[in-house]
């Protein structure tokens, strides 16, 4: 059979099974099998696709209309114009979570002529957001960790897959490998995506999202639990005028400024992902000011709300 009609079957297949993006679904898959860009299959659709092609391609297909998610079927994705390896040990990258790098890579901006300039990224996963900040970043010393031994091992396989030499990761429940009255042990730049999903969140029935584990997607308090502790435990790792960015649900918002504020967190503020709803906020720590005893009048005025990814 020929690729390009090849192509227009699995497509057929995948949108009657529910694909979002089944067309692309498709391409990404036979270009995992043929190790092609898809600029290639629209120049050589005409081939004819031989039979190993079509047995592993079938499979591929055969699991996509399931719902595997195609990172994991493909063991990789793009996220910063980084090629990443997945498992299904980690979440997939989303480009959602780019807010949360442009953000960090604006404060790091504004900290050229600082003493410290190390990040540390709590919960990394694949790595991602340590990565795209260190290959943008150079000259800072960028440290993720995670819980989980093997996201550890597959963030440090991404950096040596991407040549970055200023990153490295290690085995840590949130700060626990960290002595927080060690200089060495504070960092200008705190940032993190934690679970923040409630149990009940009808997403963990939806899409991609029922593959993914289950530990790195759902947290208590109705998804707010680890966020509110990252709030409260990471002022003792900031250096002085240090920032906390934190990547949570489009309806947290209000409770994250909340926590930050009370906390005793200056500038305390939201950003919109590419869909223009709230994905991160964040909050300096001025270590010379005292926790405010009240939230600010702007936070105040907005509802808090049920969390919802």
């Amino acid at each position: 059979m020929r690729l390009d009609q090849l192509l227009v079957n699995a497509s057929g297949r995948l949108q009657a099974a529910g694909s979002p993006s089944p067309r692309r679904d498709a391409e990404v898959l036979l270009c995992h099998v043929l190790q092609v860009d898809r600029a290639w299959l629209y120049t050589w659709g005409d081939r004819l696709a031989d039979d190993q092609t079509l047995a592993r391609f079938d499979s591929l297909i055969a699991a996509r209309e399931e719902g595997q998610p195609v990172a994991y079927l493909t063991g990789e994705r793009e996220f910063w114009g980084l090629s990443l390896a997945t498992s299904h040990a980690t979440l997939i990258p989303r480009p959602d979570t780019e807010t949360l790098v442009e953000a960090a890579l604006e404060k790091a901006s504004a900290m050229e002529s600082a003493d410290a300039k190390r990040l540390l990224d709590l919960g990394t996963g694949t790595g991602a957001i340590a990565l795209a900040f260190a290959s943008e970043y150079p000259s800072w010393q960028v440290t993720g960790v995670d819980l989980n031994e093997t996201a550890v091992a597959l963030a440090r396989g991404n950096a040596e897959r991407n040549a970055i030499a200023n990153a490295e990761f290690l085995v840590s429940d949130w700060f626990s490998a960290f002595d927080s009255s060690l200089r060495t042990d504070r960092f200008a730049l705190i940032v993190s995506n934690p679970p923040y999903l409630a149990d009940d969140d009808p997403h963990l029935d939806e899409g991609d999202v029922r593959f993914e584990p289950h530990s790195a997607l759902v947290s208590a308090e109705q998804g707010l639990a680890d966020l509110r502790y990252l709030v409260r435990e990471a002022q003792n790792y900031l250096s002085a005028n240090g920032w906390l960015l934190l990547e949570h649900g489009m309806q947290q918002g209000a409770a994250v400024r909340q926590a930050l504020s009370e906390a005793g967190f200056s500038d305390v503020a939201s950003r919109q992902d590419l869909g223009a709803r709230d994905r991160i906020s964040l909050g300096c720590w001025r270590i010379s000011e005292t926790p405010a005893a009240t939230v600010t009048a702007a936070t105040t005025a907005l509802p808090d709300s049920v969390d919802r990814r």
